[in-house]
């Protein structure tokens, strides 16, 4: 009688649907959640990963005409995780105070709008259209989302003299210990928060080292975070990219999406273009959607701008290999 029982519960539903789901099922439901769900039809064609620590796991192209894992891009925004893992390595995981406001946007650094290709990092935080380099101190020690914080915090690292080739040269030389020698980044402008141009799969070295604690900033992720969201703290911070409908923090050149009603804590930096690279918030899994739309319609509703309608979908095919079901 009681083997009975057990073979009974051992074949009941309830018991298959509570076991984890398989790789195989995890792999699927990504890549129909991708193909598929509406979110991330609306931002086709592009390039999609997931991965743990050590490797890729799944991903591949959804949409007619979508970049590859090697196509190069403009990562704007996701350069910012990029320049925050510099940082970390040539601080060796000691940031001081003042990194620390700058890396969080409150340093007061927001006068800044972009650079020009021949510029340096100091010509372009001192040219009349970024305010001449100066702080305003209505800004100091609240969050406004802007590229001026770390151009600024750039010249502190002694960086100033450099254009984008020199100053990407920079980057991967503090990086290459960790990421190897032909990890491949440069910039289209000395802009450490928004030129950065990179592959999927060289991106993914950097999620990967973070992941395992080899690269310093691995150990911060997620520390000293500050409230983004003006309709949450008004008087800590000014201005977000991320739409007002949920509260996300930012920390040390990423974001946490924590935001209560629909955050799953994850790690991120997502670019104007719609580049969206993330970690879960146990560190086990890393996900890419790459793209480059730069010529998308422009909308002034923060929901439908690239990054945004990016990280939507990127939800849903995390969501999807977590749960080992389709998110349609």
């Amino acid at each position: 009688m009681r083997r009975t029982l057990l073979a009974l519960l051992a074949a009941s539903p309830w018991l298959a649907h509570a076991a984890d789901p398989t790789p195989q099922q995890r792999a699927t439901a990504a890549r129909l959640t991708a193909e598929k769900a509406a979110a991330c039809v609306a931002v086709q064609p592009f390039y999609w990963e997931l991965g743990n620590a050590a490797q890729p796991l799944v991903g591949g192209k959804a949409g007619e005409g979508a970049p590859d894992r090697r196509t190069e891009m403009a990562i704007a925004s996701a350069s910012k995780w990029v320049y925050a893992a510099f940082a970390a390595e040539r601080r060796q995981g000691q940031f001081t105070a003042d990194d620390i406001k700058f890396l969080n946007f409150q340093s007061g650094y927001t006068h800044y709008r972009f650079c020009l290709p021949n510029q340096s990092v100091a010509a372009c935080q001192a040219s009349l259209i970024n305010g001449r380099g100066r702080k305003n101190p209505a800004t100091e020690n609240r969050f406004d989302y802007g590229g001026g914080h770390m151009q600024q915090h750039a010249l502190t690292m002694g960086l100033g003299s450099l254009g984008p080739e020199g100053l990407a040269f920079a980057v991967r030389q503090a990086l290459a210990p960790v990421l190897g020698a032909d990890w491949s980044f440069r910039y289209t402008q000395a802009m450490p928060a928004g030129g950065g141009v990179t592959s999927a799969a060289d991106y993914s070295r950097l999620l990967r080292a973070l992941m395992t604690g080899q690269l310093q900033l691995g150990a911060l992720l997620g520390t000293h975070p500050v409230c983004t969201n003006p309709q949450v703290c008004p008087n800590e911070a000014i201005k977000t990219p991320v739409p007002e409908t949920e509260a996300w923090h930012y920390s040390l050149g990423h974001w946490v999406e924590d935001d209560p009603q629909v955050g799953d804590g994850a790690f991120s930096s997502a670019g104007a273009f719609g580049f969206y690279p993330w970690i879960s918030a146990d560190k086990r899994l890393y996900g890419l959607v790459a793209r480059d739309q730069r010529q998308a319609p422009a909308t002034d509703d923060p929901v439908t701008k690239p990054g945004a309608a990016s990280v939507a979908c990127g939800r849903l095919i995390r969501a999807a290999w977590q749960a080992g079901e389709p998110r349609l």
